[in-house]
């Protein structure tokens, strides 16, 4: 072997156990104390671990809060993806994270931390996706008021009659995928919008990857942003625009690659 080549490979920074993506929009508030927590939760864990804060066209100072925790944390990552749309954010974050696990994590970290040890080994053995679930046997929702609670299941009997079936949460924003199977559904993800939580795992459930519904705790946030009628119509347009897809084969991985730039 080339003995320059021998160094370069070993300049090579290990490949982290967990990769934890982060969009983040507007985030300036909520995401230190997150931030703070996951640093925590990090340091009594005896893996290696990378942050991946994806931050999408804030107006407020989310970009310079997060790249001052970068420099405070070797282990923090930041992206800027100026076009709008969590899905996007995502999407970007995914790919570039390195984890042997990749797990998508709300900003303003309603599901505690420390329960993500449930969607790792040995609890994530014989599943290629984990998606937590507020309404899975065993999950507990802390003060969330009833009518958001029914706007969350109107959004998921749409989902179910036109989408998916078998799944009680699909909107829960953390979720863990094996980095093979992250590379695989990410790269064919099409929907900036809220629709791409429902788009990965239509792709998933059509793939034939085994996906474990996780329940959780889970804190009701009131300064979330959801919308009953406005968010429940936008879901059925893009589940629409999920089925059109797959038929055109937007999702099948030589389209992909074929179409690459």
């Amino acid at each position: 072997m080339d003995p320059q080549q021998s160094n370069n490979q070993a300049a090579e920074p290990e490949k982290p156990f967990l990769s934890i993506v982060i969009p983040a929009h507007n985030e300036e508030k909520r995401l230190p104390p997150s931030l703070q927590k996951i640093d925590a939760f990090l340091k009594t864990q005896d893996y290696t671990a990378e942050v991946v804060i994806v931050e999408n066209g804030s107006q407020d100072n989310t970009a310079a809060v997060s790249k001052e925790y970068a420099k405070r944390y070797p282990y923090i990552r930041v992206m800027e993806v100026e076009t709008r749309g969590k899905g996007l954010a995502v999407k970007q974050g995914m790919l570039a994270a390195k984890g042997q696990y990749r797990f998508i994590c709300d900003a303003d970290l309603s599901m505690p931390i420390d329960e993500l040890v449930h969607f790792l080994p040995p609890y994530a053995e014989g599943y290629d996706v984990i998606i937590a679930s507020r309404e899975a046997h065993g999950a507990r929702r802390v003060g969330e008021p009833l009518y958001r609670h029914m706007m969350g299941r109107i959004n998921t009997l749409i989902i179910k009659l036109f989408a998916l079936r078998g799944y009680e949460d699909t909107q829960c924003g953390f979720k863990m995928f094996k980095d093979s199977v992250a590379e695989d559904l990410f790269s064919v993800q099409q929907l900036n919008g809220i629709g791409f939580d429902v788009e990965l795992l239509y792709i998933a459930q059509k793939r034939g990857y085994s996906v474990k519904e996780q329940p959780i705790t889970w804190y009701f946030d009131p300064y979330s942003t959801m919308r009953l009628v406005d968010d429940s119509l936008h879901m059925l347009k893009e589940i629409f625009e999920i089925r059109q897809n797959w038929r055109k084969g937007y999702y099948d991985k030589a389209q992909v690659e074929n179409s690459q730039p």
